[in-house]
């Protein structure tokens, strides 16, 4: 209750210091601007929870790194550069272990912003930009451990870098190829990184014989066929389910115009894969097969709901 209660209370010091949005504010708007990165540091608890802010701002578009401060006054410091900000996680402000970095930072000019509970706190007095949190009570018995105000911490940094990505236009794509790994990396992926294309699709034209277009569904097992106009375009499909259907039909005469659906499911390469895979399963009947699509409605490849399982989107 009291970490929830810490949460929900306004960023506000008690003795009147302005309120964290304003701070807030021009920390977005600074770390907006930046020419460098957004080095974050921190010891015990605080680095702990700095690391997973640092990481999470890398992987929304904030460039950034993790200085642990101990190493910074062991020749870490080499790491800062001119254009880059330093975000210190402190919970009193008082560590003394921030001391090189911080000092650092004040002669090189560097943007210095603060995450702390005490506006007279020395950490804070030498920040440009001191994010102030609730001095509130920790969670533990003995009010000692750790529990409110690195929660606290960790929701400020997390507002950080989600506001950053809005301000950035972040987008799907971009997180998806921070993270081409596991299941969020699989989950992004799209229908072009899994498609088939050239001579693999199985195609035919309007005048295709039933004959042929059997042919052509025999040889490319896809379950389908993709029928394409004298302009390259896809102007119908026939599947496995057309076939059985006018089996008892002349093999020769009959054309892929005379059966095919001309209003087929497709897609384009840039839709997600995931989403493609809701297409397929949307309709009563599943369907197993897309043809994908160019702008102009020229078939560039075909996906199988087998590639889709195989690469773990289902």
């Amino acid at each position: 209750m009291q970490m929830a209660a810490a949460l929900r209370a306004p960023a506000r010091a008690g003795d009147g210091t302005p309120p964290l949005g304003e701070a807030f504010t021009r920390t977005i708007a600074a770390f907006s601007a930046l020419a460098g990165r957004v080095v974050v540091t921190g010891i015990g608890k605080s680095g702990q929870i700095g690391r997973k802010i640092q990481s999470t701002l890398a992987s929304t578009g904030t460039p950034s790194l993790f200085v642990h401060p101990s190493e910074a006054s062991h020749g870490d410091l080499g790491m800062l550069q001119q254009g880059d900000a330093v975000l210190a996680l402190s919970n009193s402000g008082e560590t003394a272990e921030l001391a090189d970095i911080v000092a650092h930072a004040r002669r090189y000019g560097l943007l210095l912003v603060a995450i702390t509970t005490r506006a007279e706190s020395t950490l804070a007095r030498a920040a440009d930009i001191p994010l102030l949190i609730p001095d509130a009570p920790e969670a533990c018995p003995m009010g000692l451990a750790p529990t409110t105000s690195s929660m606290m911490q960790l929701a400020l940094g997390d507002a950080l870098a989600v506001v950053l990505l809005e301000r950035r236009g972040f987008s799907a794509t971009e997180f998806g190829i921070f993270h081409p790994g596991g299941r969020l990396g699989t989950r992004l992926r799209r229908v072009a990184d899994l498609m088939h294309r050239g001579g693999v699709m199985p195609l035919g034209t309007p005048d295709s014989s039933l004959r042929q277009v059997i042919m052509e569904m025999t040889r490319k097992a896809f379950g389908c066929m993709g029928v394409i106009g004298a302009d390259g375009r896809l102007c119908g499909l026939i599947t496995d389910g057309d076939l059985r259907r006018v089996l008892d039909r002349d093999l020769d005469r009959t054309r892929a115009a005379d059966i095919m659906n001309s209003s087929p499911l497709t897609t384009g390469p840039d839709m997600l894969a995931a989403e493609a895979l809701r297409l397929m399963n949307a309709r009563a009947r599943p369907i197993t097969s897309l043809f994908v699509l160019d702008g102009e409605g020229v078939p560039v490849g075909i996906l199988h709901v087998h590639d889709l399982l195989r690469a773990g989107v289902a």
